[in-house]
């Protein structure tokens, strides 16, 4: 613990410096951190509000939005974390330092977007729809299971993807199924009667519970059930668990493979 400590200012000086390297020298900025989900969730609403017509519930955009902001969290992270150890193996190479600040700091800057985001979305949201309320309090708690879970999956595909270089393309590959198999655009309920087939959706993709849970709070204006918040809970510490015990296992080799 007294390592990660001492690292404290290089974990936030990577941080800070992918803020604003990220769009240094474009004329908004920063602002492209929001202004790019944004343009996203517009075309996918005319994708499946308008063209396809497959709303099907009230204030359709906001219920999108909702989902689908929790989801771009989620992905990017990923795919960011995944190629993250050997675009800093100069870096691994050179200097003596926790090698899980760098895919953390990654999901990191994530959640930076994310959260601006989602205050954007959310306050439309409640504005809109009138849903604020006493389970807003519950909302921290499941954004920071949905870090917790996202960096343990990111501390796994990253120092995976050192070792073995298909890693990140087939995971931009299984993402995209995921994508279109996730609560976003529906819910499990309203596509399917099938008991199983309802199960699969709402509890075997691992990323459902967390949409669910921030779109209950923010769209619903209610609480997440208690198997959600056991679930995005458990989930969170277990996939921080594999992902630091692999990382862990993994990361003595890393300054050779990278």
């Amino acid at each position: 613990m007294a390592e990660y400590v001492r690292f404290k200012f290089l974990f936030e000086q990577m941080v800070r410096r992918e803020l604003r390297q990220k769009y240094q020298g474009s004329a908004l900025g920063l602002a492209w951190y929001v202004v790019n989900p944004l343009v996203l969730m517009g075309a996918y609403y005319l994708m499946f509000g308008v063209v396809f017509d497959v709303a099907s519930e009230d204030d359709y955009p906001l219920f999108l939005m909702v989902g689908l902001v929790v989801w771009m969290f989620f992905s990017q992270s990923l795919l960011g974390a995944a190629p993250s150890l050997l675009d800093q193996g100069s870096l691994i190479r050179k200097a003596r330092f926790p090698r899980e600040t760098i895919p953390a700091a990654v999901v990191s800057v994530q959640m930076v977007t994310f959260c601006a985001v989602l205050a954007l979305v959310g306050l439309v949201t409640l504005a809109f729809r009138g849903t604020a309320g006493p389970a807003l309090l519950l909302l921290p708690l499941v954004l920071a299971a949905t870090y917790v879970f996202t960096l343990g999956l990111a501390l796994a595909v990253s120092v995976l993807h050192a070792y073995f270089r298909d890693v990140a393309p087939i995971l931009g590959a299984a993402l995209l199924p995921w994508f279109f198999l996730s609560p976003i655009f529906f819910r499990p309920a309203g596509i399917t009667d099938e008991p199983a087939a309802r199960f699969v959706l709402e509890w075997v993709n691992p990323v459902a519970p967390f949409i669910e849970g921030v779109r209950t709070i923010l769209y619903g204006g209610s609480a997440p059930s208690i198997a959600i918040l056991a679930y995005v809970g458990v989930a969170a510490a277990l996939a921080l668990g594999v992902g630091r015990a692999l990382f862990a296992r993994l990361q003595d080799e890393l300054a050779v493979v990278v």
